[in-house]
């Protein structure tokens, strides 16, 4: 956390926001990371070129960043056992199936507009991490 800096979360939450409204606004799409990345996976029709795109730009996000001249912070990885990684990405998988979307779906998309189903689905998913990280970090001594 000695990297944090409340003018880059600040920033980064509004640009995040600004992008759902545009999605919203000029394509009548809600800015779901998960169903945008799925229907990558599964294309219908001419439904993929926007998709793309926006998968794109959100690799593109950081290397244009660092190219207006930000600095990108150093970030130390911990050692993960290949299996732990397998295990949790299949446990996110089936959670975001589950719950009918992902973080983003539901937590920037859904709560602005009042989706008490979201509002759930984003109450379950901090509960989740909360109890995660403090089962690996107190219980399991990572």
């Amino acid at each position: 956390m000695e990297n944090f800096t409340p003018f880059s979360a600040l920033a980064g939450g509004g640009l995040i926001g600004l992008a759902a409204v545009l999605l919203m606004l000029f394509l009548g799409r809600i800015a779901g990371v998960s169903g945008i990345a799925g229907g990558l996976l599964r294309p219908v029709g001419g439904d993929w070129l926007w998709r793309l795109a926006f998968v794109l730009g959100l690799v593109a996000g950081p290397f244009a960043y660092q190219a207006l001249g930000g600095a990108l912070p150093e970030v130390q990885f911990p050692v993960a056992q290949p299996l732990g990684l397998i295990v949790a990405g299949l446990l996110v998988g089936f959670g975001t199936r589950l719950g009918g979307g992902c973080t983003s779906g539901h937590g920037v998309c859904g709560i602005s507009r009042l989706s008490l189903r979201s509002v759930t689905a984003t109450g379950v998913f901090m509960f989740t991490g909360f109890t995660s990280v403090f089962i690996i970090r107190h219980m399991m001594g990572g």
